[in-house]
């Protein structure tokens, strides 16, 4: 039987190119669907796997989205070595079959395990996915292919958690994952088909296995002591002790064992860019408040105020309204205007929004929580656009490559992280004020004006029987006590988000950005420093 030809540079054209669109489209909402989407049926999971805490339930997020910070060096790696679209064939077969564990785990750490796994393989093809889609397009619509991938992965975030809070309330929460895991079949048997006797080129790296051993410690060290530490009394627990010496051990010997590698997981060079430096700490700070605030805000809706996971996940539906609109037009924007002020502008407003929010003292006014977080998606998206562009001022091809990559894998990183540091707030800030209104209602603090009683007054009118009076008092103190710590989570994000508008002006006020360059220079320069990189025409059958 004649052996087929080889096609290695020939693009996708007509339908293929739009079936192969689809099919990538569809990935990458699987994959962005499963963070927000988690956010509103964590209630449900917590009281179906054996009675677990919903404080519990957020590590699982928190290492999920950290396995999928970690999938995207080694996806590189494994995509330089064994092609593309074959890696992110695998990883889509292994994003089913933990989705399928996730949906049928009996107990929390099988789910926690499945989840870590999910987030890895996830990871991967988040960062072939967008490289599948360039590589199909023309050096004039790679632009538009990086926003159309921009895109895809904002829309989730409006939309997958009133998704996932319905399928909860009216289904199963198990069944976010069942069906998940039928749709990842679907990028996978179709890159297949159309890539199928695509060839590649192999680029043999040294991958830098210590190095990334001793990041991913480093940073599951430090995401564990968060995640732990309200539950485990902090380092008053002898295991959470001993993560920190873990930590602290590990840290020190990455630093040394990254500074002169030739392809480290992480490249300190590009900090000795001031836009690199002030820009990566700002994006990820950013982050690190937002996803941090509306993950407390989703979840407690929902134990707090008694929301259905619908209501809370519709609560966030109007981030995305003019989220996807206002990357696009401030990434264009940003090539005439100073980004340093647009992102200062953007991190004001984010910041008032912020405040805006903790000024909610009331259960009732979370009713009209809607143009807050209208405005949120808002100044959140505006951030993106300008500082990217401060982040990649003044870098090479390569070091584009290395500077896109570390920043992705931060942001999500860091987007975990913030997740269990607002809980730190809130677990903080919620005994304070439950003695702080205890005494207030107990006349601890004016003897002579007694609220106590005049609230059982009022409570025996309405046919409340005495006994029942203060238990009653009792749930109203600790739900005011939680709304008014929740509170404080928002001011300080407000607060911090004003510091960082004011760090931005670090950035030099050089208005040079790094020259637009397309997917094969990147590669031609890579392989151009690689001495020794040994480069091979790898054929497929």
């Amino acid at each position: 039987m004649a052996k087929s030809k080889i096609v290695f540079s020939k693009r996708l054209r007509g339908w293929r190119f739009v079936l192969f669109n689809f099919a990538l489209s569809l990935g990458n909402i699987c994959v962005a669907f499963m963070g927000p989407s988690y956010l509103a049926i964590e209630p449900h999971a917590a009281g179906d796997l054996e009675g677990t805490f919903v404080s519990f339930l957020a590590w699982s997020q928190t290492n999920f989205m950290l396995a999928m910070a970690l999938g995207f060096p080694i996806g590189r790696t494994l995509a330089e070595r064994y092609g593309a679209y074959r890696v992110y064939i695998v990883s889509f077969l292994v994003f089913a079959v933990a989705s399928y564990f996730c949906a049928v785990s009996p107990g929390y750490l099988e789910f926690l395990y499945s989840r870590i796994l999910l987030g890895f393989s996830g990871g991967i093809t988040f960062l072939i996915g967008q490289e599948l889609i360039l590589n199909e397009c023309s050096p004039k619509t790679k632009i538009l292919g990086v926003i159309g991938w921009g895109i895809l992965s904002l829309i989730p975030f409006g939309i997958a958690p009133p998704v996932g809070g319905w399928l909860a309330d009216e289904v199963n929460w198990r069944y976010i994952f069942y069906i998940n895991g039928f749709l990842a079949l679907i990028p996978a048997g179709l890159v297949g088909a159309l890539l199928y006797d695509r060839g590649f080129h192999r680029i043999y790296h040294r991958f830098d296995f210590v190095g990334f051993l001793l990041y991913a410690a480093v940073m599951y060290g430090i995401q564990n002591i968060l995640n732990l530490g309200n539950d485990f009394d902090w380092f008053e627990s002898p295991f959470v002790r001993r993560i920190l010496i873990l930590t602290l051990i590990a840290l020190p010997f990455l630093i040394i064992w990254i500074k002169d590698r030739r392809h480290p997981i992480i490249d300190l060079n590009l900090f000795r860019y001031r836009s690199f430096t002030v820009g990566m700490i700002s994006i990820l700070l950013g982050f690190f408040v937002a996803q941090g605030l509306i993950s407390l805000m989703t979840v407690q809706l929902q134990t707090l105020m008694d929301y259905s996971s619908t209501l809370a996940g519709l609560e966030f539906l109007p981030i995305v309204i003019l989220a996807i609109p206002t990357a696009i037009g401030m990434a264009l924007f940003s090539k005439y205007v100073d980004p340093r002020l647009l992102a200062c502008l953007s991190l004001l407003g984010f910041s008032a929004v912020c405040y805006w929010i903790g000024m909610y003292d009331q259960p009732g006014w979370y009713e009209q929580i809607f143009w807050p977080l209208f405005f949120m998606g808002f100044f959140l998206a505006a951030l993106l656009g300008p500082l990217t562009v401060i982040i990649l001022r003044g870098l090479s091809n390569l070091e584009l490559l290395r500077a896109a990559e570390m920043l992705n894998m931060f942001r999500i990183a860091l987007g975990g992280m913030g997740i269990t540091s607002q809980g730190i707030i809130l677990y903080r800030r919620e005994f304070y004020h439950q003695l702080h209104l205890a005494n207030h209602f107990g006349g601890r603090q004016y003897a002579s004006y007694d609220v106590l009683e005049q609230f059982s007054n009022q409570l025996e009118k309405i046919g409340v029987a005495s006994g029942a009076i203060a238990a009653r008092a009792g749930r109203l103190i600790v739900q005011e006590a939680n709304i008014l710590a929740m509170a404080d989570a928002y001011l300080i994000g407000s607060y911090a988000l004003i510091g960082l508008a004011a760090f931005i002006w670090l950035v030099p006020s050089n208005k040079s950005s790094a020259p637009l360059v397309n997917q094969e220079e990147l590669v031609e320069e890579e392989i151009g420093v690689a001495d020794e990189a040994e480069i091979v025409n790898k054929t497929t059958n």
